[in-house]
């Protein structure tokens, strides 16, 4: 059994933010780390007579992109200096992510898209450059698909090229 390598889990923000084709932009090139954290909301109960139960009510996912540096003509970049600049809420930061797991070989293992929310938390750095981490929170309607890595587009409801 092989271990997969970090780089074949691939996600991709809409920088198009619903206004118009959407435009995927992957995120990675400035991060060291990037997880997608579950935070599962589980409650565990134990009786009086020491039974225990555990009750899971799903999942609060949000991910953190602490560094992410401005770009000329990167339209992630833009749309993100534009909320914050701006001072957007609501559905102005609504778009949506995918992630895929990709084959050695570049194809499709699998792939799901879902409703986020955007929201930048600053804008500024050092002298590495302009800087402007956000934190991405998963809002529903997640689906199954396949995502071309090239076209970077999304089909909903088709099995990926593992399945």
């Amino acid at each position: 059994m092989q271990k997969i390598e970090r780089k074949y889990l691939a996600h991709f923000i809409d920088a198009s933010f619903g206004s118009g084709t959407p435009n995927y932009v992957r995120l990675g090139d400035d991060l060291e780390e990037y997880n997608e954290e579950l935070n599962p909301d589980v409650e565990v109960k134990k009786n009086i007579l020491g039974e225990q139960s555990v009750q899971h009510n799903g999942y609060e996912v949000q991910s953190e992109v602490d560094t992410y540096y401005a770009y000329t003509g990167d339209p992630l970049f833009e749309r993100l200096a534009d909320i914050a600049n701006e001072r957007k809420t609501g559905d102005d930061c609504k778009t949506t992510k995918v992630d895929v797991l990709l084959k050695p070989d570049g194809t499709v293992l699998w792939a799901y898209r879902e409703d986020v929310k955007v929201i930048p938390s600053s804008i500024g750095g050092d002298t590495s450059g302009v800087q402007i981490p956000f934190t991405i929170y998963n809002a529903g309607n997640r689906v199954k698909g396949t995502f071309d890595v090239a076209a970077k587009t999304f089909t909903p409801g088709a099995a990926g090229a593992g399945e």
